[in-house]
């Protein structure tokens, strides 16, 4: 049994949707941080559920890893083939099955982007919230249980997929889920499936909840004196009940890559940047309570962006953000942190990482979904400089343990993959051995996305 053998079996089956040119390997071998190059030994392109199932049951039967391929997006080195193999990439299986627009409900195929899906749905009336920032697949957004910007509002990928299709690692496809809103038959094999990083299995379609697009939007931006007074607007209005639909942070550091990347001139100070959906009525008086809310916490400088391009250009500059990071300083590259703690403790989290940060050689500016607790350190370094690399390590290995300490974990968005395993064992304890139990019942082989998650994936 060989990688060869199989790879020589799938571009039999394949032909040139086989590839194993240099160009492709490397594009399937990269990652948006500072995971180094890991190329697969080839690259996939399937066009239907049949073709992933015969795709798998031939590196099946030559013990040849599998890595489930969608925008190239996540972050903690998820798609990299660290034991070589083959990345099927979901690109060719990007249509919409089935619209239920009166049930409120989509059927997709996996590669099918967040931004091309809202605009097929634009004409409908209807939305897919779930927002991460990049135009990331909705496959790979349910393989890593993502969330994002809106979260607050219409929860994470979790809250959002109905059911799944999926090729389990023998080749078998099974459905999980029904169209139905609630169902207690048997296990949730969909919630197992989502966020199991395809260490489980390919997801090949999904069934999606959809809401409404509101009758009104509106959004705002307002600067703060400190971090400590913006963190507590958001815990301050949350536990008010006022029902946002986003809530960001972005502290001075942001703001100041931010501008420099997007032409902008906000103040050098941390900003919060709101968005309301709802009534005419009922967004008049969420802003209202909220402008209060700044007022009385000192906030300052508050600019609504009713018109849609405005509110566009706003989003565009936070979603743009982690790149702006990236760029004020060129030569290095990014420890991406997400911790989620109870929203009680996001003050704490934040002031004492951002001493921590100060009191190192290095860089990093926060930003964040604030309104669920979850916000980012972009632990900026220079990847040949060994001071800066370990400085940026142990600044994530402490923010992580500060994230335990407070109820957290130690991911609220970007999943496990290769960057967060070695805090499974502290968050999950029996739970993470559990974990590898369903992973040996499933994939005894351990050739779906090895290296991942697991203790001894």
């Amino acid at each position: 049994m060989s990688i060869e053998t199989a790879l020589d079996a799938l571009s039999t089956f394949l032909g040139q949707r086989l590839s194993r040119s240099k160009p492709d390997l490397e594009q399937h071998g990269g990652s948006e941080t500072h995971f180094p190059m890991t190329p697969p030994d080839a690259v996939a392109y399937p066009r239907s559920t049949e073709e992933v199932a015969e795709i798998v049951k031939i590196c099946a039967a030559h013990d040849c890893p599998v890595i489930g391929y969608g925008a190239g997006t996540s972050l903690e080195g998820q798609t990299l083939a660290v034991r070589g193999g083959v990345a099927v990439d979901f690109r060719d299986m990007a249509a919409v099955l089935h619209l239920g627009a009166e049930d409120m409900d989509v059927t997709v195929q996996p590669g099918i982007t967040r931004e091309a899906l809202n605009e097929e749905l634009r004409a409908t009336g209807l939305m897919f919230p779930v927002d991460p920032g990049a135009n990331a697949s909705i496959g790979g957004m349910a393989s890593t249980r993502a969330s994002g910007t809106t979260a607050v509002r219409y929860g994470t990928m979790r809250d959002n997929v109905l059911g799944l299709e999926v090729v389990l690692a023998d080749g078998r496809v099974i459905q999980t889920g029904t169209r139905a809103r609630k169902s207690s038959a048997g296990y949730d094999l969909t919630g197992l499936f989502v966020g199991a990083e395809g260490t489980l299995g390919l997801i090949t379609a999904l069934t999606l909840r959809l809401h409404g697009q509101p009758e009104a939007v509106t959004a705002a931006v307002c600067a703060f004196d400190d971090m400590a007074a913006a963190v507590q607007a958001v815990q301050a209005t949350i536990q008010m009940g006022v029902p946002m639909a986003r809530i960001e942070f972005l502290d001075a550091a942001s703001v100041a890559a931010v501008n420099a990347y997007s032409k902008t001139d906000l103040p050098l100070c941390p900003h919060l940047l709101v968005e309301f959906h709802g009534s005419e009525a009922g967004v008049k008086e969420q802003a209202e309570v909220f402008g209060e809310v700044v007022t009385d916490m000192g906030g300052k400088g508050f600019e609504w962006a009713a018109k849609p391009e405005d509110r566009s250009a706003l989003w565009t500059m936070r979603h743009h953000a982690y790149w702006a990071i990236l760029q004020s300083r060129p030569d290095c590259t990014a420890l991406v942190t997400d911790i989620c703690v109870p929203i009680s403790r996001l003050a704490e989290a934040v002031e004492d990482t951002r001493a921590d940060i100060a009191a190192s050689p290095i860089t990093g500016p926060i930003l964040g979904h604030v309104g669920d607790g979850n916000f980012h350190a972009i632990l900026l370094f220079d990847p040949g400089n060994e001071e800066e690399a370990k400085a940026a390590k142990d600044l994530s290995h402490r923010l992580v343990e500060r994230a335990l300490a407070l109820g957290g974990t130690a991911t609220g968005e970007h999943g496990i993959g290769l960057g967060k395993k070695a805090y499974m064992q502290a968050e999950h304890g029996d739970a993470w051995d559990v974990m590898g139990d369903i992973k040996r019942a499933l994939d005894p082989k351990n050739l779906m996305n090895p290296g991942k998650l697991l203790r001894d994936g």
